[in-house]
């Protein structure tokens, strides 16, 4: 299933090379406008921070680990946007404040923040001891406080955009209860559920939406090999995702989908019909 950038355990990331991200065409549609993407190094964070500055906006690469790889993903992206990497570790409310006033110190905006952070761990759904409480503890405290936290550190600069934006990185997991572990799953059903809360909450100077991807062909998954066929046989559509794919529906909430919250966008080829 889809993962982001974490700050610890096992993670899923779609492959993004730098000639993708430097190969992104360039449009305006984003143009003056900001977007964080936490965990926005890994592969699918790449991709989405990749689609965002290619259509205008200045990108904050948000990282918990790896900071110098989210700084050369910043100097890489397209578009006219000033790019740089911000320290935002879903975990820590505390840095997470600190990182919103460094925001608004450095230039005093913010449009858009991606809740692409996450963590899982794979675990046999049946081995109902493999799965250890302090495993259960840290994928909430990441997949599901990390998001809120967010939204709370960063409300007050989305408000004053005027036009804010929150984009949960979900997953199909959600829905159908079949992913790396139990914890994961559910991790995820509480993410779509905060998306539709936080849509209500927030209305009207700030719309939230999900974005819920299936399998993304990456790193992790190619690991697998058989288990990636099987589930791209599973899938209606016949393969399994891009993580360019996750981008692009990303931006689609900015650009297209103007009049949505509290929504699930799938991005799982029909994985829930099969």
């Amino acid at each position: 299933m889809s993962r982001g950038d974490v700050t610890q355990g096992t993670v899923t990331q779609g492959t993004v090379t730098q000639d993708t991200v430097t190969q992104t065409s360039v449009s305006g549609e984003l143009a003056g406008r900001v977007a964080l993407v936490t965990g926005g190094a890994g592969g699918i964070g790449a991709a989405i921070c990749a689609a965002l500055a290619g259509a205008g906006a200045a990108v904050l690469v948000g990282y918990a680990i790896g900071r110098e790889r989210a700084e050369g993903l910043a100097d890489i992206l397209p578009g006219p946007g000033l790019h740089r990497a911000v320290f935002t570790p879903v975990d820590d409310s505390a840095a997470l404040g600190a990182a919103s006033d460094d925001i608004r110190a450095a230039g005093g905006r913010l449009d858009m923040l991606v809740n692409n952070a996450g963590i899982t761990t794979p675990v046999p759904h049946a081995d109902l001891d493999a799965l250890s409480d302090e495993w259960i503890d840290n994928i909430l405290q990441v997949n599901v406080r990390g998001p809120f936290a967010c939204v709370r550190a960063f409300a007050p600069l989305l408000r004053e955009s005027g036009n804010g934006l929150v984009v949960n990185i979900s997953s199909v997991a959600g829905r159908t209860g079949v992913g790396s572990n139990v914890a994961y799953c559910a991790s995820k059903a509480a993410l779509d559920s905060l998306t539709r809360s936080l849509g209500r909450a927030l209305a009207p100077g700030i719309r939230v939406l999900s974005v819920s991807p299936g399998w993304v062909d990456g790193e992790y998954a190619q690991r697998m090999p058989e288990v990636l066929a099987a589930q791209a046989a599973l899938t209606p559509l016949g393969r399994v995702a891009r993580a360019e794919e996750v981008g692009r529906a990303v931006l689609a909430c900015a650009t297209h989908l103007t009049f949505s919250t509290g929504d699930v966008i799938a991005v799982d080829g029909g994985r829930p019909l099969s």
